[in-house]
C-alpha cells in the first residue's frame, strides 16, 4: 500500500489572508496598468500589516483603504505599514527585453487518478477544508492520510466550531466523496488540541507565498520552489509553474499518459527557459511547440484577464483556470 497525506488550509489562515493580500495588490495595479511590475509581500498580524517589495507602474491604487477592506479593520488601532520601491535597475534593463525577472525552477504535474488531473489526497483534503468552510468561514485547516484507497486519518481543526458539530460535518462531507468501504476504518481527530474562538490574525502572524505546497501540489509532488502570490507575469515563479501545469494537462490528454511531471528553469533577463523537459509515466521527452518567454505565457493563458485575486485561496491548480484546460 502507498501512504499519502494532504492537508489544506481555509482562507481564513493567517497565510493565506496575506496571499489574498498580495494578489488583490496586484490586481490593483494590473487594473490600471497592465505592464505594472509587482513584486510585494505581505507580512500580517496582531493589529499590524506590513507590505514591502517592488512595484513599477504607471497605477497608484489606494493600497491602505484596499487592505483594510479585505481585513475589515477600520479602526486606528489596526497600523498598516506599506513600504514599496521601483523594481532594481538591474532587474528592470532585463525584464524591458522580454526576459525573466529572476532564475527558478518551475515544475508542473498533472495525474488522471482524478478528474481535475491533481492528486487524490490533495483534491479530497482541498474538497474537506472547502465544505467546511462554507459553514464555519474562519480560520481552519484539515489533513487527510490514506492507505491506498483507505481512509486512514482524518484531522480537522476549525475556529468557533463545537468538535461534535464538526465531527458530523466531516463524516457527512467524506461520505459523500467516497465509499464507505474506504472509510471504514478511518480514524477522526477533530479539533485535537481543544476547541477555540481565537484565530486568524488575532491569534497568529500570516506571510504571504508560506503555503507554497497547499498552493501547488501537495507533498508527494516536487515543487520549484517559488511562491505565486504578488507576483505579475514576469516572475517566472508564477507564470512558469502556470505553464508547466498547461503542458503537464496537454500531456495527459494527447499522449494518454497516466501521469506526467514537467520541469522548466530560467535564467534572469533571458526569455526562453535553458530547461524545458516533461516525463511522461517515467520517460523524458522534450517540451517543444509552446512559447515559453514570459510574453508567450502571458498571451497563451491569457493572463492579462485573470484576477489573481482569485488564485490565492483555494489553490492554484485543479480549478479549471486556463492553465488547468
Amino acid at each position: 500500500m502507498s501512504i499519502k497525506t494532504a492537508e489544506f488550509v481555509s482562507p481564513g489562515h493567517p497565510d493565506k489572508i496575506c496571499d489574498f493580500i498580495a494578489d488583490s495588490i496586484l490586481d490593483a495595479y494590473l487594473a490600471e496598468d497592465k505592464e505594472s511590475r509587482v513584486a510585494v509581500e505581505v507580512m500580517g498580524g496582531h493589529n499590524l500589516i506590513t507590505v514591502n517589495g517592488e512595484v513599477t507602474s504607471h497605477a497608484a491604487p489606494n493600497l491602505e483603504s484596499l487592505i483594510r477592506k479585505i481585513i475589515g479593520r477600520e479602526t486606528q488601532n489596526f497600523k498598516v505599514i506599506i513600504n514599496l520601491s521601483k523594481q532594481s535597475p538591474s532587474i528592470a534593463h532585463g525584464v524591458d527585453v522580454g526576459g525573466a525577472g529572476d532564475q527558478g525552477i518551475m515544475k508542473g504535474y498533472a495525474t488522471i487518478e482524478t478528474e481535475n488531473y491533481m492528486p487524490r489526497e490533495y483534491t479530497l483534503a482541498r474538497d474537506l477544508c472547502r465544505r467546511i468552510y462554507e459553514k464555519y468561514p474562519y480560520d481552519g485547516k484539515v489533513q487527510v492520510t490514506l492507505d491506498g484507497d483507505q481512509m486512514q486519518t482524518v484531522v480537522a481543526s476549525f475556529q468557533n466550531t463545537k468538535s461534535t458539530d464538526l465531527f458530523l460535518l466531516v463524516k457527512k462531507i467524506l461520505a459523500e466523496d467516497l465509499p464507505a468501504e474506504a472509510l471504514a476504518e478511518a480514524g477522526y481527530l477533530i479539533n485535537p488540541a481543544g476547541e477555540w474562538t481565537l484565530g486568524g490574525f488575532d491569534a497568529d502572524a500570516g506571510l504571504s507565498g508560506r503555503k507554497i505546497i497547499i498552493d501547488n501540489y501537495g507533498p508527494e509532488i516536487t515543487v520549484g520552489g517559488g511562491s505565486f502570490s504578488g507576483k505579475d507575469y514576469t516572475k517566472v515563479d508564477r507564470s512558469g509553474a502556470y505553464i508547466a501545469r498547461k503542458i503537464a494537462v496537454d500531456f495527459v490528454k494527447a499522449e494518454k499518459a497516466k501521469e506526467v511531471f514537467v520541469k522548466l528553469a530560467y535564467a534572469i533577463g533571458k526569455p526562453e527557459p535553458v530547461m524545458a523537459v516533461a516525463v511522461l509515466d517515467g520517460h523524458e521527452v522534450a517540451v517543444e511547440g509552446y512559447d515559453l518567454t514570459p510574453r508567450g505565457i502571458r498571451e497563451l493563458l491569457d493572463l492579462e484577464n485573470v484576477k489573481f485575486a482569485e488564485t490565492a485561496q483555494w489553490g492554484h491548480f485543479g480549478r479549471d483556470f486556463n492553465w488547468d484546460k
